[in-house]
Order: structure tokens, then sequence, then C-alpha cells
């Protein structure tokens, strides 16, 4: 039998421990899917009794939209880095767009954005973290405008064309095979120069500085 001064040592802070519960759903959404996340597939990984997760979270579905916002916002601090000129960091998130993280999120959002048609909770979720990555890019666009690396544009409607782009690229993360035609897997970053009213070829010569 374990002691009660063990159980207690056992024990985490409340804000830690829901922390760590919304970490774990998060992962299960980006390497399952947002319907994977229960209660009790939650408490498995985290060896602990589905009591404990429903204790924090009465309500599941709010558990599964603050996984998918957490994840959506570990996919923005990948893609929007903090550091480097506003080119450099466009170009990044150009060449991201392939790498298997990306093609994760890529399925993430195909995921909630269909679960959107029918939960109102993840439907709104989505909105609000849309909204967050356009403000985000039309900052770094019109940070580039500023220091002379961008010319002028309309930054609204050049972080809205992009981010189509994005997500039309993203429409193909779950073909069983890969498909590495250069109109394909240029198409981001054609996107984003021609949004931006940048020579062809601009994001390119960026990223081998």
């Amino acid at each position: 039998m374990v002691s009660r001064s063990k159980n207690a040592a056992l024990r985490k802070p409340p804000t830690e421990r829901r922390a760590e519960i919304v970490a774990e759903a998060a992962e299960i959404a980006l390497a399952e899917s947002l319907e994977h996340i229960t209660l009790r597939a939650v408490a498995e990984r985290l060896s602990v009794r589905p009591g404990l997760i429903s204790h924090y979270f009465p309500v599941a579905e709010s558990l599964v939209v603050e996984a998918l916002a957490l994840m959506l916002q570990k996919e923005r601090d990948e893609h929007f880095p903090e550091a480097g000129r506003p080119l450099e960091r466009l170009a990044r998130l150009a060449a991201n767009a392939q790498s298997e993280t990306s093609l994760q999120f890529a399925r993430l959002w195909l995921n909630a954005r269909h679960l959107a048609r029918f939960r109102p909770l993840i439907a709104a979720e989505l909105e609000k973290q849309e909204a967050i990555g356009r403000d985000q890019l039309i900052e770094l666009i019109n940070d580039g405008i500023r220091l002379g690396e961008i010319p002028k544009v309309d930054a609204a409607a050049a972080a809205v064309r992009i981010l189509i782009a994005n997500d039309g690229f993203g429409a193909y993360a779950n073909n069983p095979e890969p498909f590495y035609e250069a109109a394909f897997t240029r198409f981001i970053g054609d996107a984003i120069e021609w949004s931006l009213g940048l020579e062809p070829g601009a994001l390119d010569a960026v990223s081998k500085r």
C-alpha cells in the first residue's frame, strides 16, 4: 500500500498537471488525430486514472480545443521564428513546407477543418488561430517593407494569398507517395515571391547567403 506521504510527493501542482495533460493531448492530435484525444487515451499515456483527466477537463471537447490551440501555436513558433530578417524568415517558411513536421501540421489542419463542420468549439478555435497567424504574417511583411526588403504591397492581401498557397500545398499531405514536380515543391516559395512582388528566385538567393 502506497503511503499518504508518497502519494503527496507524486502529486503535481494543478497548473503543472493541467499543462501536462494538454501537452499530451496535443501530441496525440499531431501524431494521430483530434478524434483520438480521449480522457482514457491521455490517462494511459500519463499513467494516471481517467478520473484525474476529467477533474481538469469535465468536458472532453475543451481538452481537444486546448490541445489544438497548443499545437497550432507550436506550428507558428516553428514557421515564424523571431530571429532573422523578414526575407530570411519567409525563406525558411518556404523551405520548411516539405518537412515531415510541416506535413504533420498540415494533416492536423485538414482534420480540424473537417471537424469544424460539426463541432462549433473547434470551428471557433480555428477562426481564432487563423486570425493570429494572419496577423503575425502581416506584421512580418510590414517589417520587410519598412526595412526595404519587400516592395510596398498590400500586406494583408499578400498574407492571405500566402496562407491560401500554404493550405493548398498542405491539402496533399495525405498523399501516399511524395510528389516531386518542381511546380509543386516550389509552390509556396513561388507564391510568396509573387504575392510580395519579388523577383523569381529571390528567396533562394536569401537562403544561400
